[in-house]
This record gives C-alpha cells, sequence and structure tokens, in this order.
C-alpha cells in the first residue's frame, strides 16, 4: 500500500495541520539539541510555500502526563523554529478551545501557528476521538511528520486522520523508503548488527532480521547472555536469564536457516562498571569470573569489519559496548566508521547507535539516520505502526 505524501494532497488557500516531533531536551528552559526541529523543516518550507496555505503546528514535548506543566511548554520550540524559518510564530496558549479556534481561524496566508503541547491532555495519549475531533476543527488537511510518535496510536497522530485529509510529510517518506527496503527488498549480502544492553528489547527485532539478514551482528550487553547460552563463561558480564531459552532458540533457527551469528570472540574487560575502570584486553572468549564484559575486542572487530565494509545493505541498531565510556568506546567507533565506509545502503536506527554516529561525526556519511528510537524498533520488528497506517493509500 502507497503512502500518501504531501504532495499528493492540494494545499492551496488550505489551513494545515501538521503533527511534528518537538520533543526535544530542555535544560533550564533552553533547547539543548534541536536536531528534531531541522528535521521537519523542509515539510514545513514545502507548506509555507504553497500559495495561500497557512500552518497549524502540534507536538508534545516530554511527559506533562495530562497535566498543564509550563516546564513542558512547546514556547522554546516555536521560537527556535521561528528563527529557523525566519518568520512569525505564534504560540497559541492551549491546545482546543475557543481561543485557539479564533486564532486559527485568523490566520493568514504564509503564517504559523503553534499549539501548545498535546499531552497537557489525558486524552491525546488515550487516542479519544472527541479529542481528536476537536483538533481536526482547527484546519483543512492534516500532515503527519511525527516519525518518533508514529508508533503510538494517539489523537494528534492517528485520531485527527479520521477526520481530515490526510498525508505524510517529507520525514516519513524518507524513513518509510529506508526501512521499508531493507526490510522487503534488501540487496545482498545484508547485514545486521545489533547491540544495546538487553536480548529482552530486542526479541522482535533479531527474530524479524532472522528472516531477513545474511549475517547478524550481536554487541553489547546483549551478546553475553548468548554467550553463557553457548557454555561459555561470563563473569560478572550483564546477563538475563529469563531469556536464556529464547537466545538458544534463536541460536538453533539461525544455524536451521543458514544465518550467520557473529558473537564477540574477545573483550574490553574491567572490574566494575565504572567510568574510570581499567580496560582490561581478553583475548578469549571466556570472561573471568571477577570481571564484566564492556566492549567487544580487536579479533571480533576484525572479522565484523570484513562483513560490514562488503555488505550490500546494513541495518544498524544498538552501540557494541559501553561507548559513553572512553575506555569502552573503540567497538562502537569502529563498527561506526566501517558503516560509514560501506558502499552499500546503510540505515541506522534506534537512540544508542544514532547517538554514536552523531557523537563520532559520521551521521552525514550514512545513508539514513532514524529519527524515532521506538518507531524504528517497532519497524524493525515488522510491525504495524499506526501513525504510518493512517497515512497509506
Amino acid at each position: 500500500m502507497g503512502l500518501k505524501t504531501v504532495k499528493d494532497i492540494d494545499l492551496k488557500n488550505k489551513r494545515v495541520l501538521i503533527r511534528v516531533d518537538f520533543n526535544v531536551p530542555l535544560k533550564e528552559g533552553k533547547i539543548t539539541d534541536d536536531t528534531r526541529i531541522q528535521a521537519a523543516l523542509p515539510t514545513i518550507k514545502y507548506i509555507l510555500e504553497q500559495e495561500g496555505a497557512s500552518l497549524i503546528v502540534m507536538s508534545h514535548c516530554g511527559r506533562p502526563k495530562g497535566e498543564k506543566k509550563p516546564e513542558f511548554s512547546l514556547k522554546p520550540a516555536a521560537d527556535r523554529l521561528a528563527s529557523l524559518i525566519d518568520n512569525e510564530v505564534v504560540m497559541a496558549s492551549d491546545v482546543i478551545g475557543p481561543e485557539v479556534e479564533k486564532a486559527a481561524s485568523e490566520l493568514g496566508a504564509g503564517k504559523v501557528l503553534v499549539l501548545e503541547n498535546t499531552r497537557f491532555y489525558a486524552e491525546e495519549t488515550k487516542n479519544d476521538m472527541a479529542f481528536a475531533e476537536k483538533i481536526a476543527k482547527l484546519g483543512d488537511v492534516f500532515i503527519n511528520d511525527a516519525f518518533g510518535t508514529a508508533h503510538r496510536a494517539h489523537a494528534s497522530t492517528e485520531g485527527v486522520s479520521h477526520f481530515l485529509p490526510s498525508a505524510a510529510g517529507f520525514l516519513i517518506e524518507k524513513e518509510c523508503l529506508f526501512f521499508d527496503g531493507v526490510l522487503e527488498s534488501p540487496k545482498k549480502p545484508f547485514v545486521a548488527i545489533i547491540g544495546g544492553a538487553k536480548v529482552s528489547s530486542k526479541i522482535g527485532v533479531l527474530e524479524s532480521l532472522l528472516e531477513r539478514a545474511d549475517s547478524l551482528i550481536i554487541g553489547g550487553g546483549m551478546a553475553y547472555t548468548f554467550l553463557f547460552a553457548q557454555g561459555y563463561g561470563i563473569g560478572k558480564s550483564l546477563f538475563e536469564e529469563d531469556y536464556l531459552d529464547t537466545a538458544k532458540n534463536l541460536l538453533k533457527k539461525a544455524a536451521e536457516k543458514g544465518v550467520e551469528i557473529i558473537l564477540p570472540e574477545d573483550h574490553v574487560a574491567a572490574k566494575d562498571f565504572s567510568e574510570t575502570a581499567a580496560a582490561v584486553k581478553l583475548d578469549s572468549i571466556d570472561i573471568p569470573d571477577n570481571m564484566l564484559g564492556m566492549d567487544i575486542g580487536e579479533k571480533t572487530l576484525v572479522k565484523v569489519k570484513d562483513r560490514i565494509l562488503s555488505a550490500a545493505s546494513i541495518v544498524w541498531n544498538g552501540p557494541m559496548g559501553v561507548f559513553e565510556f572512553e575506555a569502552f568506546a573503540a567497538g562502537t567507533l569502529k563498527v561506526a566508521e566501517w558503516v560509514a565506509e560501506c558502499k552499500g545502503t546503510t540505515v541506522v536506527g534506534g537512540g544508542d547507535s544514532v547517538a554514536a554516529v552523531n557523537k563520532f561525526g559520521f551521521a552525514d556519511k550514512i545513508d539514513h539516520v532514524s529519527t524515532g528510537g521506538g518507531a524504528s524498533l517497532e519497524f524493525l520488528e515488522g510491525k504495524v505502526l499506526p501513525g504510518i497506517e493512517a497515512l497509506r493509500d
């Protein structure tokens, strides 16, 4: 089913209601990273270029849990947007109500109105249809460009689409293009790199990728549960006993399907989980009882490098070690470097791996760096994302 995009909808003289993801990090009322606002700009600028069109912007920020809490106001985001598009941006006093309706009805062509935090209302996360209808009354058409919340059926992401002609913005279009591409028809060899702390949070992703990938590289804290399942000593490393059978089944399934699983063959370990802990290089798979694995070692990296550089498609989700600590960042740094060098199609999804490619400065060399942590995980699991499903033809 094709995705209907902002270019498929007539915006002339229309009040366009757009859902964006302006859930930006704030420190003392100041925005510390405006990546998400920047990501919405192509769609916002396109809409404002259409003859007679005006724009009503909505988003959530933080977790106000259905209460009007000023520290979660969208005012800082509205101010940043105004400076980025060099246009006057009016901040609404609320999400719905007579005052907001009046401001929306008086909005002139080329003007922008930003609604207050949609999560100031408990009805938002409950996808309350009466609430969604009140929001929908503000505009003539609905554009969703908030990939970060596309996996949630909320009033401002899914509910509104029941009341207005709806389409996807350029950001959602790009996310779908790359994720659909690697999941539905990846060029081979297809290498999936899955890291992060826990097996429990990545089971669906691993199972989904087992059906599609040629090689599956498993690193990060989750690797130790797999190593334990194979009978190796993992010392004090992170281990999820409840997921031991899951790990065994995944390994068995991979063997049956002929999917290569690459697990750490050596490690960078430490005596305790701390930024100041001394890094100890271990040449074997086994980790001594008094140590815990913190990163993948050099032997593992040699094997991983070959697979990454020769891949035609790559999906990477989750770091290879505790990259926040400098002594244990090398594995993730090298993987980021090689994914950036890979000539195939490269997609990085999920919060920590995105943070890693940004931290190490490789983001612009990767074909697609996803803006949605939870949404990209669910996409990789092959789940239906309600916010996107509502925009399909």
